[in-house]
Order: C-alpha cells, then sequence, then structure tokens
C-alpha cells in the first residue's frame, strides 16, 4: 500500500514537519494574569502525544489589553514568558514535536467574558474590562464599548509589541510564529472595510488595509530567527455582503508570500454578527483551494474536518497542503494517530503507549 499523502512530510521555510496534520490554536481561556498555568502543561502535553506533524499554542496577546479575555495567554512580560517556558520544558522532556505559536491582538473584540460564563463584552470600568483599540471607532456590535481607534503613536506600540512578542517566542525556541489575522480581531479589523473605515494611508483601497498587517509581518521576520518559519492565518471571507471577500484574500495571500511569508492558514469569518455560513464538513476548503491555486508555499485548511478519508483526499488533491484540527482534537486527542492506522500510515508514539493499540494474540507474542 503506498503511503497516504496526509502522513508525507512536508517542509516549511528550515521546518521539517512529519505528516500534513496541524494541532491549530485553539483558546482556552484559563491563564492567570496572562500567564499559563497546570491547565496549559496537561492540554498541550497531551496534544503533544497525538501524532501531528505541529502543535499550535493558542492565540497568544502581545499586550494585555490584547486579550480576548481577561483569562487568555500573554507573552510579553517576564513573568508570562516564564509561565510558557515552564509548560515548554515541561512538554519538551516527553514529546519532540515542533511547536508554533499564534501571536494575536483582539482589538475591538477584546475585554470579553469567558465565553462559558457569559456573552458579550465586559465595560471598561467594571473588573476584568478594558478600553478596547481599533482601525477605527466602530463596535463589533450593539452593546459593546466603542473602541479606540488607533492613532500614528498606538500603531507604532503595537508593532513593537507584535516584535517583542516575537523576540520572546525566539528566546523559548519556537519552532514557528503564527500571525493571527482572522476571525475579527486587529489584523481581520484593518483587512475588512466593514471594520476600517479609516481614510489615511491604513484605510480604503486593499493596498491600504493591507499595509498595517503586513508591517506586523515585517517587524517579527525581523525580530524572529531568519531560519525559523512564520506563518499567517486569514479569514478568507467575512461571510457579509460588502466585507472582505476571497478575491481579495487570494491578492492578500500573493502580497503575503511576496513577503516571504512561507505559509497561509485559510479560515473565515469572525469579522462580524450578521455572517451568514453554510457549514457542512469541509465547508472551508474552497477557500483555501482559491488561495492554494494563487500562491506556491504551502496552504492549511481547517473546517470540520474529521474523517481521516476526507482529509486524506483534501492533501491528495492539491485543495490544501496541511490539514488543521482543533476541535476534532479536543474531541480525540489521538485523531492523528487513529487516521494512520485507518489509512495504513504510522506516526511516532510514546514508548509508554506503543502496546495500547488494537492487536491479535499473534501479533502480541510475536518475537
Amino acid at each position: 500500500m503506498s503511503q497516504p499523502t496526509l502522513f508525507t512530510p512536508l517542509r516549511i521555510r528550515n521546518l521539517e514537519i512529519e505528516n500534513r496534520i496541524v494541532i491549530a490554536p485553539m483558546c482556552q481561556y484559563s491563564a492567570e494574569e496572562g500567564c499559563m498555568t497546570d491547565w496549559h502543561m496537561m492540554h498541550l502535553g497531551q496534544l503533544a502525544q497525538s501524532g501531528a506533524g505541529l502543535l499550535t499554542i493558542e492565540a497568544t496577546a502581545v499586550s494585555p489589553e490584547g486579550r480576548i479575555t481577561f483569562a487568555d495567554v500573554g507573552l510579553y512580560d517576564d513573568r508570562s514568558e516564564a509561565a510558557m517556558a515552564r509548560v515548554l520544558d515541561a512538554i519538551r522532556k516527553w514529546s519532540d514535536m515542533p511547536i508554533a505559536i499564534q501571536l494575536a491582538h483582539a482589538g475591538r473584540k477584546a475585554s470579553t467574558y469567558k465565553p462559558w460564563d457569559k456573552q458579550g463584552q465586559i465595560p471598561p470600568d467594571q473588573q476584568g474590562g478594558w478600553q478596547t483599540l481599533a482601525p477605527s471607532a466602530v463596535p463589533y456590535t450593539t452593546g459593546y464599548t466603542l473602541p479606540t481607534a488607533l492613532d500614528s503613536a498606538a500603531l507604532d506600540e503595537i508593532r513593537t509589541q507584535f516584535a517583542n512578542a516575537a523576540k520572546r517566542a525566539a528566546k523559548l525556541n519556537i519552532d514557528l510564529i503564527q500571525i493571527h489575522a482572522a476571525h475579527g480581531y486587529l489584523l481581520h479589523q484593518f483587512l475588512s472595510p466593514l471594520s476600517n473605515q479609516r481614510t489615511d494611508e491604513y484605510g480604503g483601497s486593499l493596498e491600504n488595509r493591507a499595509r498595517f498587517p503586513l508591517e506586523i509581518f515585517d517587524v517579527i521576520r525581523e525580530a524572529f530567527p531568519a531560519e525559523k518559519a512564520i506563518s499567517v492565518r486569514i479569514s478568507a471571507t467575512d461571510w457579509v455582503e460588502g466585507g472582505f471577500d476571497i478575491e481579495e484574500a487570494v491578492a492578500f495571500a500573493k502580497m503575503l508570500e511576496a513577503r516571504g511569508v512561507d505559509a497561509i492558514h485559510v479560515s473565515s469569518g469572525g469579522l462580524h454578527p450578521d455572517q451568514k455560513i453554510d457549514v457542512y464538513p469541509g465547508y472551508q476548503v474552497p477557500l483555501a483551494r482559491a488561495v492554494k491555486s494563487a500562491v506556491t508555499i504551502p496552504v492549511v485548511a481547517v473546517g470540520l474536518i474529521t474523517e481521516p478519508q476526507h482529509a486524506e483526499a483534501i492533501v491528495a488533491s492539491g485543495d490544501a497542503d496541511i490539514i488543521g484540527i482543533a476541535r476534532t482534537a479536543l474531541y480525540d486527542p489521538r485523531w492523528p494517530w487513529h487516521a494512520a492506522a485507518t489509512l495504513g500510515a504510522q506516526v511516532r508514539a510514546a514508548s509508554q503507549y506503543l502496546r495500547c493499540q488494537p492487536h491479535t494474540l499473534k501479533d502480541l507474542f510475536k518475537s
């Protein structure tokens, strides 16, 4: 039996991953003042034994006000760096899976409640809340705080925050940085005409709306070791008329590739509460296919990809180079391992787990 494409290696800049499955970033809302806790050690530790090719740390804020909630992970001071180092040291003791981090700023969607506590935004004058920032003074939805429009000095400060977080990621020996420009957070807010109503060089045309996200890549590229890869996660459509759409996403992907980005992770939505999405298995794969047809760098597809045969078909057909799994991995932390068994491939497993796979008595006692 030939090797399934899903379980062939792939090189992203100087990073070679053993297979085409990556664990996508998943917010856990379990940090304390930006610092990872034992929950993250348990959560990431089990995923580091999943058999995937790459593990991505959840959206990690580059500043306190860049967090989605007060319980989000950050990488913006010595305490948050030390807490992350503690978790990474424990994981690396038992796993050599490459680890990526998603650097993010929530913009106008910051200062919210934990999703299981309450929906909506915490006002800046209440405990756990703060004044939000955005490209324009346009709130995400009714009931949200009017964000402060970023001026030139604030843009400079955010560039510095992303650069400093990248330097801290390098100190932690992170293998890849993913820049979060999706799901309605700050960099996506610059890209979409629904949230970006600026009249300066950062608003109007797509070239102007893309300017700040591209500048963020530039400062991270300068701060992160040249041999290490940087990817960008995008929402390829807002799913709202008049918003950022797949045509602009393809154009932006070309800009990213020309700038030196090493991979593009294609998601969608999150920018506007009026989005209308027809959700079905692989519903975002056509978006990844459109981006992949326009660039030569690796493209990641995500979105209700839960069956091994489906994942294999996506990469084998060339619709994408990599499959990202998130909720699927929460439900089944050994999904890559199980997918390999289904497709007739293998992944590396911890020695402590080698005897757990189903087998016949004959196989059990084979010398």
